[in-house]
């Protein structure tokens, strides 16, 4: 369905026409009717019903429909004040939850907490005596009563999103806090945003004419719809109209938004084209050298990235703490692929994010010696040193659906790099941004900017995320899982890629993998880990020979070959290899799984390399 289409239905009709209506009595309702709503005249006071007078006259004889009218402006305009106060404080205060330090975070929340507990209605009523029975008094006590409800649901919408890769990938990149708020978080919570705060200007109307009812919002002169309704109630038996008239104008107005609230929940994702077709053409993947390098240490000055005793530990709900990487050591050369490769909760994506940097404020890190090329990764980072790290450290995630941010076009994506950290101008970042989406297969890659993630298929999504890691200049490369989710013809056409890519950039690659076979094919030496420990470290063309730990040989022995007997079942990984009996193996390399396993802070064990 198109969004035309989506947008041209009963519900959106309605909102639109109520929205236009209320807007044109907004604006116009005092110059056309104001006259008759403030021209008394004695001799028609207290008329009931009449043609000439629908919803007759109030004592001073003014007309009550005319009042009714021109009483939208100052109505609306509370109504969107309030709205606008309790939009504005629960955004602030609910994004600044949301980035703070574990523990004033929880008591941030607390107090939210305490707040919600409260009854609205009373937290109203609370502010009201504070700022007086005022028009201004009844729009401020409104709108910051309705703070607590908005942070909470700002907070819980930014907390679900800041988990997700493409915000992991901002922070890879250099990107800030701030930046990562208005870029990443707001655009991907803004549609539930909005249907909350259509609804809830619904319930501001209601409040406000509760308020003037009651004889503490709108004073006289002044009038809106409640105080309109409180003259009017004193003497519904003589002329009914009088209350029901803006009772009337109040329901339709709130029916309004309600719709608007609707409408626009409605229209979340519509119009979205067909996901694309699959990347054509297949890659042959080779090795990389005919002759496999040794597994043995690369020279001091010849190194990348290295991460010595790496511990990871994740805080537990009684106090205690669970560690998940145990010991790890891991070294990669300038120009070297490195495999992991080892079931789910191994601990080799936590080990890679840690390598990154990209572990959250809930993990406990202790490392004797971590280090990107010349930078010291266990001291205090400078801005620019951030700016190096986006510009020479690519990450890859796992699924690229939830790894692309799907409010920002790809090539606001792909740009981000070079305009932010290279000092390019947009115009000359999105040709580098076009140039990687070409270097990675993408044909029309600079009409293919333009599109969303959506847009994509699987495999193309992929294929970006991996030009997304060559806009810079990357000396390293992290592929957490690239090809997981993927079908073996894609698959196949993302390996070829990387594999190019690494060629001509000269990149060294941290290649993450359940598949040892693909591992093997792909990279100079492999990485086995298990429960969070390096249980082996062999050369990967030698990996059938050399392997010596029958957790390595029982994953080589699950993989199927053109001898396999097909009439025997397949072979799996024996109980007995426990983790109680691999924790003297042979020396590993980094272990990590952070979004293999849960994410808030059930993170899968790790081994060391």
């Amino acid at each position: 369905m198109s969004v035309r289409k989506k947008l041209l239905n009963a519900t959106a009709i309605s909102a639109l026409a109520g929205s236009a209506l209320l807007v044109f009595l907004a604006v116009a309702g005092p110059t056309i009717w104001g006259p008759a709503a403030d021209t008394t005249d004695v001799s028609s006071r207290l008329l009931g019903a009449s043609a000439a007078h629908p919803f007759g006259t109030d004592e001073l004889g003014r007309d009550i429909l005319a009042r009714v009218l021109t009483a939208t402006r100052l109505t609306l305009l509370l109504t969107l004040g309030a709205t606008a106060i309790a939009l504005a404080g629960g955004i602030v205060f609910g994004l600044v939850a949301s980035i703070l330090p574990k523990y004033p975070r929880r008591w941030f929340t607390g107090l939210l907490d305490i707040l919600l507990a409260f009854p609205w209605l009373l937290m109203v009523l609370f502010f009201t005596v504070i700022w007086g029975a005022t028009a201004t008094g009844a729009m401020l006590a409104i709108g910051f009563a309705g703070i607590p409800s908005f942070a909470r649901l700002v907070y819980n919408l930014a907390s679900s999103v800041s988990g997700r890769d493409y915000v992991r990938a901002a922070r890879v990149v250099g990107v800030g806090p701030v930046g990562i708020l208005l870029r990443h978080v707001l655009p991907n919570i803004a549609n539930p945003f909005f249907v909350n705060a259509a609804a809830t200007a619904s319930v501001t109307l209601l409040s406000f004419a509760g308020l003037s009812f009651l004889g503490l919002g709108v004073q006289a002169p002044a009038y809106d719809w409640g105080r309109m309704l409180q003259e009017g109630i004193l003497r519904i038996y003589v002329n009914p109209l009088a209350a029901i008239g803006p009772g009337i104008a109040i329901v339709l107005a709130g029916l309004v938004f309600t719709l608007l609230s609707e409408a626009v929940a409605g229209s979340r994702g519509s119009g979205f084209r067909a996901v694309a077709a699959r990347a054509a053409g297949g890659v042959t993947i080779t090795s990389r050298r005919r002759n496999p390098a040794p597994a043995a240490a690369a020279p001091e000055s010849d190194v990348v990235a290295e991460i010595t005793d790496l511990h990871v530990a994740f805080p537990t709900a009684d106090g205690g703490v669970v560690e998940r990487v145990r010991g790890v050591d891991l070294r990669v050369a300038r120009g070297e692929i490195v495999g992991i490769v080892g079931e789910s909760g191994s601990g080799k994506s936590l080990t890679a994010m840690a390598l990154a940097g990209l572990l959250g404020d809930d993990a406990i890190i202790t490392t004797s010696a971590h280090r990107f090329d010349d930078l010291d990764m266990t001291g205090q980072l400078t801005a620019s040193d951030r700016a190096r790290l986006g510009v020479e450290l690519g990450m890859i995630f796992q699924d690229p659906l939830t790894s692309l941010n799907p409010a920002l076009t790809i090539g606001r994506q792909l740009s981000e790099v070079p305009e932010v950290h290279m000092g390019m101008r947009p115009k000359e970042a999105r040709v580098r941004a076009a140039d990687a989406l070409t270097a990675v297969g993408i044909p029309d890659a600079a009409n293919r900017l333009k599109q969303y993630p959506h847009e994509f298929s699987g495999g193309m999504r992929q294929r970006a995320m991996i030009g997304m890691a060559l806009t810079g200049k990357p000396r390293l490369i992290i592929a957490d899982e690239p090809t997981t989710a993927l079908d073996v013809t894609v698959q196949r056409q993302v390996m070829g890629v990387l594999h190019r890519a690494q060629e001509e950039t000269g990149a060294a690659i941290v290649f993450i993998s359940h598949d040892i076979a693909l591992v093997s094919a792909f990279c100079d030496r492999v990485i086995v880990m298990k429960d969070g420990r390096v249980v082996e470290a062999l050369s990967a063309g030698r990996i059938r020979q050399d392997a010596q730990h029958p957790y390595t040989q029982a994953l080589i022995a699950c993989l199927p070959d053109m001898t396999s007997d097909r009439t025997q079942p397949l072979p799996v990984i024996p109980p007995e290899l426990m983790p109680e009996a691999l924790d003297d193996s042979a020396p590993t390399e980094e272990p990590s799984d952070a979004r293999e396993g849960s994410h808030d802070g059930a993170h899968e064990k790790e081994v060391p390399v």
